[in-house]
């Protein structure tokens, strides 16, 4: 008689390896681990294979404080943002159709960096940042149109890091400094 097999240990898909990549990477620029924590964790993370090895990764990183991301969605129209609003740690913007605005020059931003996640289908995208931030776009896919931003000849230090990935389909993103 041939005993039953022992359940096997959960293996863990991409989605869950980069949900964990991408919580190290916030808790690293958020200043709650150092870069030789983020280093061995972050090895850790890759060469995991069960959700416990990846599970034991992620538990040891401190809390995520609630609250910290938010998702604008519109199926049709517009979304604007301007104005003093709080800007959450992570911003989802979905819209189909449509145009979107946002402007973050006079906006409450109390992280040092701040993900914009777009998912927009047809409709272009406007996005206005403090003078004094630095713009990552290594992530963001661009369909139809290519990406409108002008890196500034002068920066001052001590802005927030504004990281915008996402897809958009037809439309095109422009990214401007606010000049004030």
């Amino acid at each position: 008689m041939t005993s039953l097999p022992e359940e096997s240990p959960s293996l863990i898909g991409e989605d869950d390896r980069e949900a964990a990549v991408r919580r190290l990477r916030e808790a690293y620029a958020e200043g709650l681990i150092a870069h030789e924590v983020l280093d061995g964790h972050l090895h850790r993370v890759l060469s995991a294979r069960t959700q416990s090895e990846l599970a034991f990764v992620v538990v040891s990183l401190p809390a995520e404080q609630p609250g910290s991301t938010a998702t604008i969605a519109a199926a049709g129209g517009r979304i604007k943002r301007h104005g003093a609003w709080r800007v959450p740690r992570v911003l989802k913007v979905e819209s189909a159709y449509g145009r979107v605005r946002l402007d973050l020059s006079r906006a409450v931003i109390e992280h040092p960096v701040v993900d914009i996640e777009l998912r927009l289908g047809t409709g272009g995208a406007g996005i206005t940042v403090p003078r004094d931030a630095v713009v990552d776009v290594e992530g963001l896919s661009t369909g139809w149109k290519d990406l409108r931003y002008k890196v500034p000849r002068r920066s001052r230090p001590g802005g927030p890091t504004i990281r915008i990935s996402g897809a958009m389909g037809f439309g095109r993103l422009k990214i401007r400094h606010a000049r004030r």
